[in-house]
């Protein structure tokens, strides 16, 4: 395999998009995160306690997610600089890791989808429950 310049500037497209796409998550979920604040301060349930809870934990991953993607793109750059300097082997070391921290990063970017989706299939679960009736009243019959 030839390594060069190159090898590590490949990634920067991908990882400035990746950052790109974990920003916007992290905006979206902080708006969503505050307007559900807002509803429980006025009407404290449960419900929205447990879903500011799932947001905050979200919002954690996010801010992981961008930690070592942000350490990928720092490696990928000193990787070019050590070439630069005539340092192929440690060039070579420091951009192995700046892969691995984007794999990383691309793990939590997976977990964070699969939290997301738990909140979401907890959120539609009343959909599947049977409608609530006052004491007294029977269910209006199946047709």
């Amino acid at each position: 395999m030839e390594y060069g310049l190159t090898t590590p500037a490949l990634l920067f497209p991908a990882i400035s998009l990746l950052l790109l796409a974990y920003t916007n998550r992290f905006l979206t979920l902080a708006a969503l995160m505050r307007d559900l604040y807002g509803k429980y301060r006025a009407n404290p349930e449960e419900r929205i306690k447990a879903q500011l809870h799932n947001l905050r934990y979200r919002i954690i991953i996010i801010r992981n997610m961008q930690v070592f993607g942000v350490s990928s793109f720092f490696g990928c750059v000193l990787s070019m600089i050590l070439i630069f300097s005539g340092w192929l082997e440690a060039s070579k070391w420091v951009f192995g890791l700046s892969l691995g921290l984007l794999l990383v990063s691309l793990a939590l970017s997976l977990r964070e989808v699969q939290v997301s989706v738990d909140a979401l299939s907890l959120q539609l679960a009343d959909l599947d429950a049977p409608p609530e009736h006052p004491e007294g009243n029977s269910p209006p019959p199946a047709l």
